[in-house]
């Protein structure tokens, strides 16, 4: 598949020339696009991960970023901006060790942000979620409603927002909290989310756990188009939350079927009792990214089909030959 995201934004708002950007958690799925995106649109980046990945650059920064003297080789002179996307993200372990959370979500951060300030570093984008608001139950959710998280890990994100907020207020920094929905890409195959779960269900011909009825709606954002609202954002200048999605939820019966579509093999699932406070339904508004000049564009069978190589059982020589498949190097 092929990286579109410049594609859908003002061809001067993807001029990021003179830009020296730091973006933390370079290595994993999000961060990788970003870094790739960034690149394309003229950025110098520097990765600071905890372990090298693909293509790791001399000037990476591999280390904690727990520790401060890792923060400290990471956040140099002459940054202009900060994309912070390193983070712990499980709900459930946030349940068990809270303040590991803590630590990684709101420590790291509230450092990061300190050098930024001390380094005069102009801006600064928060991979941030929508988890931040709580249940709303079967309501829309928007960038105006009250932080009300109900777990660990959603207090630790709302807590790093009001820290960027804050900076951003005290210091002029441009400080953008992005809230990303369900994010799912090429790159994925080390996961634990719904979606590679799937793929590795039809891989391994075993059925995936359906909760409850299965109509719970989530909203599914492609990787390609949250690289397309963080440079949207950018060239906007916008300050605070921001949500990032496709705009659209489906039920988890849909994307059962739209994975039979991409693989070409029906998935085989397995009916168990709803979890305990799990959400109904995730559906955003993402109408003021959409007012920026966001336009998510990659549909979910297009993006489920672009997942699926990183799954597929390797094919003989002679049967790829013949395909003539190539795999994206991302």
């Amino acid at each position: 598949m092929a990286e579109p995201y410049l594609d859908r934004i003002a061809p001067s708002a993807a001029d990021l020339s003179g830009e020296h950007v730091l973006v933390t958690g370079g290595s994993g799925l999000v961060g990788r696009h970003v870094v790739a995106g960034l690149t394309k649109a003229g950025a110098q980046v520097t990765v600071a991960a905890r372990t090298a990945g693909p293509g790791a650059a001399p000037g990476d920064v591999i280390g904690d970023l727990r520790d401060p003297a890792i923060r400290d080789a990471a956040v140099t002179e002459g940054l202009t901006a900060i994309v912070h996307l390193a983070a712990y993200t499980s709900v459930l372990g946030s349940l068990r060790d809270p303040a590991l959370v803590r630590e990684v979500n709101v420590d790291v951060t509230a450092g990061l942000l300190e050098l930024a300030r001390q380094r005069g570093v102009g801006r600064f984008v928060l991979a941030s979620t929508n988890v931040v608001t709580g249940d709303v139950g079967s309501s829309v959710i928007h960038e105006g409603l009250p932080l009300r998280p109900m777990t660990p890990y959603g207090a630790t994100k709302a807590a790093a927002e009001m820290l960027l907020a804050g900076y951003a207020g005290g210091f002029g920094m441009t400080g953008c909290a992005l809230r990303l929905t369900n994010v799912y890409g090429p790159g994925m195959a080390g996961h634990d989310s719904l979606v590679a779960r799937l793929m590795r269900a039809v891989r391994d011909g075993t059925a995936i756990q359906v909760y409850g009825d299965g109509r719970q709606r989530r909203d599914l954002v492609h990787v390609d188009d949250v690289v397309a609202g963080l440079l949207v954002a950018w060239a906007a200048g916008h300050n605070g939350p921001l949500i990032i999605g496709a705009g659209r939820s489906v039920t988890v019966l849909d994307l059962i079927e739209a994975t039979g579509r991409a693989t070409g093999t029906p998935v085989r699932t397995e009916y168990v009792p709803a979890k305990p406070g799990e959400m109904p339904a995730v559906t955003v508004d993402i109408g003021l990214a959409r007012s920026l000049g966001y336009r998510p564009s990659v549909s979910l069978d297009e993006g489920l089909a672009g997942v699926w190589p990183d799954f597929r059982p390797p094919q003989p020589a002679a049967e790829a030959g013949r395909t003539g498949h190539t795999r994206d190097p991302r």
